[in-house]
Order: C-alpha cells, then structure tokens, then sequence
C-alpha cells in the first residue's frame, strides 16, 4: 500500500467490491464512486498504519469505507437538494462551455474501444450507446442471453483497464 504499484493493485482487487458496498449504502451511484476514490486516497495518505497482523488489507479498506459512507451521507443532508430542472440546465451549460473536453472524451473513448474484441464492443455499444437490452441483442446474435451479459460485463472490465492504463479515469 505504500507504492502507486500496490494502491492500483488494491484498487483492481477490491474497488468494485467497495463500490457496490457504498452503493448499496448510499443508493446513489455518482456519490458512491465518490467514496470510493476517497477510501482509496485516505488508504494511500494513510499506509503507513496499516498493520497486516491486526487484519486483512480487505478489513482494513471497509473500515475506512464505512467512515467515508458516514461522512458522506452527513455531506447529503447538508447540501441543498437542486431541483432536477435546475441540475438539468447546469449540465446542459457545462457541456455547452468545453466543447474541447467532450471531444477529446470521445476521441478517448473510441480508441478504448477500438482495443476491445469485437464481440465485446459490438455488445458495449449496442446496450450503453444505443440502449438496448442483453436479451434483445442475444436473440438478434443468436446466443444465450447470459452470453451477451457475459460479454458485456467482461467488455466493461476490459475497456476499464485500458482506459485506466492510458490514465484516462479519474485517480
């Protein structure tokens, strides 16, 4: 945990895990990968007291994500609920203001794809871009439902790895 080497390892072990874990907390997705992030920089500015005779590296980040939870949900009840609308417009005008940002998002985002097999990014795109279900998509290739979830779950893995190797996810 003292290295960059052994925070992504810790990261890729157990980062899902803690974000379904804050998930399921929160019920709130945005705000759980936000827990997660914090678990992990709170672990990096905190290695040096963990101790791996008192408990397991796993332990250890879920106490450290149980506070994270607890702070954030005390954050929630502070801030003042935006109305959907009012959310609504401010996304519109910032993705409006940096046309340069989304773009380059998108030249990212086709590269990390175009690294996928094909059958992973044929089932990504189908179900995230263009909104259809697995199971309509598995009748149209002709395969077992559970396949095309397969796929897709593998796919998004893949295409995690490859944009958090080219240092495109946020830290």
């Amino acid at each position: 945990m003292d290295s960059e080497t052994g925070m992504r390892a810790a990261y890729r072990e157990f980062g899902g895990e803690l974000l379904g874990f804050a998930r399921n907390q929160l019920g709130d997705p945005q705000l759980a990968e936000e827990v997660v992030q914090e678990v992990f920089l709170r672990a990096w500015r905190a290695s040096d007291s963990f101790d791996s005779r008192r408990g397991s590296l796993r332990t250890w980040l879920y106490a450290i994500a149980r506070n994270a939870i607890v702070d954030a949900r005390r954050r929630r009840e502070i801030r003042p609920v935006v109305a959907p609308a009012e959310e609504a417009e401010r996304d519109r005008v910032a993705a409006e203001t940096d046309p340069y940002d989304q773009l380059l998002a998108r030249i990212e985002l086709r590269e990390a794809l175009d690294r996928l097999s094909p059958e992973h990014r044929e089932v990504i795109i189908e179900v995230y871009f263009l909104g259809r279900t697995c199971a309509d998509l598995a009748d149209e290739l002709g395969i077992p439902a559970s396949s095309a979830r397969s796929r897709l779950y593998h796919g998004i893995r893949a295409l995690r790895g490859i944009l958090d190797e080219n240092g495109w996810l946020a830290p």
